[in-house]
């Protein structure tokens, strides 16, 4: 398999200060202590145990002692890398060392040409909403990853090209609306009991008549002047069923959170602090706000971005780390973002590869 090794400049930071001191600290290091620190980061990804120099003699190219692998690992210790969580001699990495291993020693391998095809068919809208379209890829990334998925997608400020009102049963009606570049929203409203199939016949050609080619936006500000003004000859049911239409676009949030897959972030858990700790960062993601902080850093620079443990106040503690990507439009414009949550010790070879392949794949469908 094809691999390449993921150095500073093709994965930013969150925190600029914790880069330049990551990219200070690997130069200085030989090829000795990078080896162990790759090895140690390795056994751990792994296991999730601690690893002691007795099986880093087995896996070492070069044959060197256990008490000199232990010297290494302490200066290791010492610099930040490493540490122990007991008293005896295994070592795992700091959130320090996995963030120098990701950007330094790291080597990423491609996806299989079976994850390529599932990922592409996840990421089409053919007969569905791009929200459809998200979901389907954010369950497929948890899946495959094994980790929780979740994407952020703004919302559509694309022209309109039509919308249509269609009637679902006693005062409940739904409203499609397709943009110019062929996206398809639907959401449902109510609607005033005993209401004729004409006054939705109606609703649609009204608006249809004034908010092609303008965004919803647009389109809202235009309508409601319009029926402030009473320049509209439309009855009351109407009316009613143009107002409710509208307040559902002035509803919608500024942007979506998809999460899916929170459960697979719980199988490792045993200690009842680790288990709040993890409920405490859903809890924030829910809110959007810590989310919409990491989106913009991911946007800050090209192509995937990780997020460890400390890096970011949102996972502090948590023992979580983040791989996400922003996903563009065909004018490069960005979008949105996806990507995975998972336990530090991520498989980051085979995650990254992941998440950046989706991330081009939804930018083609949706951009």
């Amino acid at each position: 398999m094809p691999i390449h090794r993921l150095g500073a400049a093709s994965s930013a930071l969150a925190d600029l200060g914790a880069g330049q001191r990551a990219a200070a600290t690997i130069a200085e290091l030989n090829e000795r202590a990078r080896e162990v620190l790759r090895l140690v980061v390795e056994g751990y990804v792994e296991t999730g145990e601690p690893v002691g120099s007795r099986a880093l003699t087995r896996r070492l190219t070069e044959t060197l002692s256990p008490a000199t692998i232990r010297n290494i690992m302490a200066d290791l210790q010492d610099l930040g890398l490493l540490y122990a969580p007991h008293t005896s001699a295994g070592r795992l990495p700091t959130d320090a060392g996995l963030r120098l291993f990701v950007n330094g020693l790291l080597e990423v391998g491609n996806i299989s040409e079976e994850e390529r095809e599932s990922i592409e068919a996840r990421c089409a809208t053919a007969g569905r909403s791009v929200t459809e379209a998200l979901e389907q890829a954010t369950a497929l990334l948890s899946g495959l990853s094994r980790c929780a998925g979740l994407v952020m997608a703004p919302k559509t400020e694309q022209p309109l090209k039509h919308i249509e009102f269609v009637h679902l049963g006693p005062g409940r009606a739904l409203v499609v609306t397709v943009t110019q570049s062929g996206h398809v929203e639907n959401r449902v409203i109510d609607t005033p009991l005993g209401m004729p199939a004409s006054a939705l016949v109606e609703a649609s050609n009204y608006l249809n008549a004034r908010l092609i080619g303008r965004t919803l936006e647009e389109a809202r500000r235009l309508i409601l002047e319009d029926l402030k003004l009473k320049r509209a000859e439309l009855n009351d049911l109407t009316a009613r069923v143009i107002e409710s239409g509208i307040a559902t676009w002035a509803g919608e949030p500024g942007s979506a959170l998809i999460v899916r897959g929170q459960a697979r972030l719980l199988e490792d858990i045993t200690a009842i602090e680790d288990l709040e700790r993890v409920r405490m960062l859903f809890d924030a993601l829910e809110r959007g706000e810590s989310f919409v902080r990491l989106l913009e850093l991911a946007n800050s620079a090209s192509g995937v971005q990780i997020f460890i443990g400390a890096d970011n106040p949102l996972f502090s503690n948590t023992g979580c780390s983040m791989v996400v990507a922003p996903f563009r439009d065909s004018q490069e414009r960005i979008l949105g973002a996806i990507g995975v949550i998972g336990p530090t010790r991520l498989n980051y070879a085979r995650i990254i590869p992941l998440v950046d392949y989706t991330a081009r794949a939804i930018g083609r469908v949706v951009g």
